[in-house]
């Protein structure tokens, strides 16, 4: 007698518990400790940038060629800075998301444990990014307070793919940059260190937001994912154009309004956003979550 075929639902919870396995595994093997791996003691040296140049607001602009190198580099020092806690800001909504997902799930299945373990991880990296924007030398940057808001209400109503696929596309975005960043020798050590921290262990996380965003949209019809996809984009929207914060330029002692104009107008800039989120257009392309009402906020965002 031939024998039953195994459920679609039986494959897709073994596939879940596959992959979360591995993650844990994954973690096991590759993870840093970013207390001890990062040299958090040697003086910050001025000579060196906080980020990869080419990635600056005010880069190939007519400002950027009026600055000195000092200024370049102090510029730089402030955006990467700006990042960092724009990172924060979404990590801890992220956690937020993670755990509420998990609320009264069944904590001895490989995917409870795995986010926990991502939320674990999420935690370091904020502590990390806090110490790393102190070490630049930079204030306490925080989002718009719009932004806070609508951060605090997207963790409280958000869910299945609207979540998982807002996370991906910061995770995605802040990945491409640091990649940079932490292979260019003109970038401060530490800082590198960081990025090469952040880099390895975000890969677990963005394995699993794509996973989540796809197993989610199963369920999706076409009323819902319209929806979702419109609030992704609005999310991508808030989280991309938080990144620098404007007090940036005041605090590397530039002209704020001037450097603001020529930021906003800068093709060079809005190019290496474009190109560093192909391949996550297309993933998002593939899930169907490119409706025309989000393409106007990835376009806004310039993200496409």
């Amino acid at each position: 007698m031939a024998s039953s075929p195994v459920r679609p639902e039986t494959q897709d919870r073994l596939h879940e518990h596959v992959v979360a396995q591995r993650l844990l595994d994954s973690a096991a093997t590759l993870s840093y400790d970013p207390a001890t791996e990062v040299d958090w003691e040697t003086p910050l040296d001025k000579n060196f940038h906080g980020a990869s140049p080419e990635w600056s607001t005010l880069y190939g602009t007519a400002y950027w060629g009026e600055l000195t190198e000092a200024q370049r580099k102090e510029l730089t020092r402030q955006e990467a800075a700006s990042v960092a806690s724009t990172g924060i800001w979404f990590e801890m909504i992220l956690q937020q998301m993670v755990l509420r997902d998990i609320y009264a799930k069944d904590p001895t299945e490989a995917e409870f444990q795995w986010a926990l373990t991502e939320v674990a991880e999420e935690c370091r990296h904020s502590i990390m990014f806090a110490r790393g924007a102190r070490k630049l030398g930079a204030p306490a940057y925080r989002p718009h307070r719009f932004a806070i808001e609508l951060g605090r209400a997207f963790k409280a109503v958000a869910f299945g793919e609207a979540a998982y696929a807002a996370i991906l596309v910061a995770e995605e975005v802040l990945d491409v940059m640091q990649r940079d960043w932490m292979r260019d020798e003109r970038v401060v050590p530490f800082v590198r260190t960081i990025n090469n921290i952040h880099v390895v262990e975000e890969s677990r996380h963005m394995k699993f937001a794509r996973d989540e965003t796809l197993k989610r949209l199963k369920k999706a019809g076409w009323v819902r994912r319209q929806i979702h996809a419109f609030v992704i984009a609005i999310a991508s929207y808030v989280i991309v154009t938080s990144m620098v914060n404007k007090g940036v330029y005041a605090n590397a002692g530039l002209d704020r309004r001037r450097a603001l104009d020529e930021a906003r107008t800068n093709e060079h800039h809005k190019s290496m956003m474009r190109s560093s989120c192909s391949g996550l257009m297309d993933f998002l392309a593939s899930a169907r979550l490119l409706t025309k009402p989000a393409l106007f906020f990835y376009k806004r965002a310039n993200l496409i």
